[in-house]
């Protein structure tokens, strides 16, 4: 999953990027509201973690326009106000949860998970098919029981097609979604990557609809 992390203290906004990096994510930063209103109105984002004290623009600003816009991509406030105005404004401006800093990051990385999951075709965190097992609060992969190691491109793309199940992903969309900012997207690779999770976890789990991309096939 790609997210966003628009945050203006650099050594939180790091921290943040660690713990999310941990979880197979891949995650661009922001400093300033221009520069995350840019990058979320181009950038296709699972999630924003947005910052309501910006400088340049303020995150309540911010995310109007990108409601007003249609963009629908869950948004996670971080606020040192600890006024319940504020964090009313902050979800009557269509913010999908928030966190008053200082805040516990285990904390923090439940409450991004729960919003992945709340698009996904389930909310239980535990995705199952085929006798591959894959735990999105951990990142473990087990076959018949068994633990199946993989590389973090092949995590990333298991799990945004275990996220996206039962329709048509394509390598363009997986590549933007997997890669951070400003890397090469080849879009090529993703083939490569699918192939190496066939051979890892079996033939049958990621299905090739031919000229529009890999799915995931699970029993809503």
């Amino acid at each position: 999953m790609r997210i966003l992390v628009a945050e203006d203290d650099i050594e939180l906004s790091e921290q943040i990027k660690h713990a999310l990096s941990n979880e197979g994510h891949a995650i661009d930063l922001a400093s300033d509201g221009e520069e995350a209103k840019f990058l979320g109105e181009t950038e296709p984002y699972d999630l924003i973690v947005l910052d309501l004290g910006l400088p340049v623009q303020d995150g309540i600003t911010i995310l109007k326009a990108w409601r007003d816009d249609g963009s629908n991509i869950p948004v996670l406030i971080l606020t040192a106000r600890d006024g319940w105005a504020d964090r009313v404004d902050g979800l009557d401006a269509g913010a999908d949860d928030y966190l008053t800093k200082p805040f516990h990051i285990p904390e923090f990385i439940a409450r991004t998970r729960a919003l992945l999951r709340r698009n996904s075709v389930q909310r239980n965190p535990v995705f199952q098919k085929n006798g591959v097992r894959f735990d999105s609060r951990s990142g473990r992969v087990s076959l018949n029981g068994m633990p199946v190691t993989l590389t973090a491109p092949e995590a990333a793309v298991l799990s945004y097609l275990f996220h996206n199940a039962n329709r048509p992903v394509s390598m363009t969309e997986l590549s933007e979604h997997i890669y951070e900012y400003g890397d090469d997207r080849d879009s090529n690779t993703i083939a490569v990557f699918v192939t190496r999770l066939r051979k890892k976890l079996g033939n049958d789990l990621i299905e090739t609809e031919r000229g529009r991309g890999y799915s995931i096939q699970l029993v809503a």
